[in-house]
């Protein structure tokens, strides 16, 4: 197939693993998702999370991102919904104590926010117009099918990189059992999430 043979296959995979354990809104929220409530909650959520990076993948190869990129006020909903969201799981980090069994309601929680959140993601949009696109060639063939097999790639890599995470999590979680649903680690998770929100908000902002 000319579009496998040509891409920069190295290049391309080193990027997306770089860029994938560098500290962002996912690894942090699933460490404390697994740190507090184990491994299923985080390995539910990890399901959700790479549900919502392949809608992200597909609008990208669709052009509904550029859409939304090129649209202010699309870009401003989707960029403060996601703050928000944000918020609203530090918040759920401060509130819940993790004592609760995970249930089906529990579980769904779990994937519905991890899917929410990357929906909302205005990085994750950005992310596979223009860094997944610096790596596509006209040569290659059509570029809506480069970007859905380099963005599978991507998503690929984020879910072995993200199930990683919450087994560490998890394990660091069971060491410190007597400790993970203290007042103190869940304040550290909630403010954690918090800046995560802040720094989404200060660094999506469109430049004049």
């Amino acid at each position: 197939m000319a579009i496998l043979a040509q891409l920069d296959w190295p290049a391309f995979l080193l990027a997306m693993v770089l860029i994938e354990l560098t500290p962002g809104p996912n690894m942090g929220w699933l460490a404390a998702l697994s740190a507090q409530q184990g491994r299923r909650p985080g390995m539910i959520a990890v399901a959700g999370i790479t549900l919502g990076l392949s809608v992200q993948v597909i609008a990208a190869a669709t052009g509904l991102s550029a859409i939304a990129a090129q649209s202010a006020l699309l870009y401003d909903l989707l960029r403060w919904a996601g703050i928000a969201f944000m918020l609203y799981l530090a918040w759920a980090a401060w509130a819940e104590s993790g004592d609760e069994e995970v249930s089906r309601a529990a579980a769904e929680r779990s994937f519905r926010r991890g899917l929410v959140s990357n929906l909302l993601n205005p990085k994750a949009l950005v992310f596979y117009m223009v860094v997944v696109g610096q790596f596509t060639l006209v040569s290659a063939g059509p570029i809506w099918a480069q970007i859905l097999i380099l963005g599978g790639l991507h998503v690929l890599v984020a879910l072995i990189v993200h199930s990683a995470i919450v087994l560490l999590g998890a394990s660091i979680g069971t060491r410190l059992d007597r400790w993970r649903r203290s007042v103190p680690i869940r304040l550290f998770f909630a403010v954690t999430l918090a800046a995560m929100a802040l720094w989404i908000a200060l660094t999506t902002g469109r430049r004049a």
